[in-house]
């Protein structure tokens, strides 16, 4: 650091705000173009730009310096898309971003979920992924693409003539069978909340009562989760949630921890819950045209 750039025997100014920055030359130089009053300060281990407003400056040239940096992540990954591109019915490509159009997969779903920056986009039906995160799409797209292929229509139908009259296709039809009851096996002596989203392993839904019913171990492990050693459940009956009461649930701010995964419920997150709102939407968008 230069002497033009260490704290001076001056008084500090009694207004202003300190950044910390990356320690690589160019940015702080860049840091300093747009902030020539700044100096460095040993004492505080940052940079100290004086003044009333300083904070909101700071925030608006990082924002902007953050941006830029984005776009030349996606200029990079574009380039290296038309180098080396990935070839497939299920992926779109556009100038601005890349397009993941699959049969439902909760396999290709949580996959995409694991890539920076995807969103999805409701209206059309599919996930966008800017060219930034190609890495993380190229690494993970053999699985994306392998369970869209098996969700195929045709490849179902496949499926399940392979397996008609097999044990396999009986303990299909059990789990099926066993969703449509919407009950929900709980520790007895601790209860979900009613009234509230509530995180499952079926999925976010609303606890509605309980009649006491014992859970028998077995049914639990079978259809449900592993029941812990010498754990007493009961039957609790659900519902889904609205998309109002779902887009009005506060997520949780960390995922489920073991203990709470192996008592099978929790405070939903904000991946679960959007899950959760865009089936609601799913539904509330059949019943309208059921309406018609």
């Amino acid at each position: 650091m230069d002497e033009e750039t260490k704290d001076e025997p001056l008084p500090p100014p009694r207004e202003g705000a300190t950044t910390d920055l990356p320690h690589d030359r160019i940015t702080v130089e860049r840091f300093r173009e747009a902030f020539p009053r700044a100096r460095w300060s040993d004492r505080l281990n940052a940079w100290f730009v004086p003044g009333r407003t300083a904070e909101k400056r700071i925030s608006r040239w990082l924002a902007e310096m953050e941006a830029e940096a984005d776009r030349f992540a996606d200029e990079k990954g574009r380039d290296a898309f038309a180098f080396d591109p990935i070839e497939s019915r299920y992926l779109g490509v556009t100038p601005a971003v890349l397009q993941i159009e699959t049969p439902y997969s909760r396999t290709a779903v949580n996959e995409i979920r694991e890539i920076p920056y995807a969103r999805w986009d409701a209206d059309r039906r599919l996930w966008t992924v800017p060219y930034r995160s190609l890495d993380e799409l190229r690494k993970r797209w053999p699985m994306i693409e392998a369970a869209a292929k098996r969700n195929e229509p045709e490849a179902r139908r496949a499926q399940r003539e392979a397996i008609k009259g097999t044990q396999q296709e009986a303990a299909s039809k059990a789990r099926m069978r066993e969703r449509r009851r919407k009950r929900y096996p709980v520790p007895a002596d601790d209860v979900p909340p009613y009234k509230r989203a509530v995180g499952t392993h079926v999925g976010v839904v609303f606890f509605i009562s309980t009649d006491g019913e014992l859970a028998g171990p077995a049914a639990v492990t079978t259809f449900y989760f592993p029941a812990a050693d010498g754990e007493e459940y009961v039957w609790t009956s659900w519902r889904s949630g609205q998309l109002e009461e779902l887009v009005t649930t506060w997520p949780a701010r960390t995922p489920p921890n073991d203990r709470e995964l192996k008592r099978g419920w929790w405070m939903p997150t904000l991946e679960e819950l959007r899950i959760a709102r865009s089936d609601a939407k799913s539904r509330r968008r059949a019943r309208e045209r059921n309406d018609k």
